[in-house]
């Protein structure tokens, strides 16, 4: 990946990951394991369902520790069968 990241944040820092899918109850459960492969924590997702209840949008906050770990967890989510775009 050819990202920006280390120019425009300081790390370690917290960093909020947005992953959109599909609205099935495992979704929450698999955006954490892969999350705590990669940062271990305690982690309190937020989700919210689209509106007609077909996606569903998980929040979770980690704490980054360079460009490369959060590339690493940006590939790693999107390797998830039910996700559809990690923000």
């Amino acid at each position: 990946m050819n990202t920006k990241f280390d120019e425009l944040l300081d790390f370690p820092c917290p960093f909020p990951f947005k992953v959109l899918g599909v609205a099935d109850d495992a979704l929450v459960e698999q955006v954490v394991a892969v999350l705590q492969q990669h940062a271990p924590g305690d982690y309190s997702p937020t989700t919210k369902p689209s509106s007609k209840g077909n996606y569903l949008s998980v929040t979770v906050t980690v704490t980054a520790q360079s460009k490369e770990h959060l590339e690493t967890m940006y590939s790693a989510l999107g390797q998830i069968e039910l996700v559809r775009v990690v923000l």
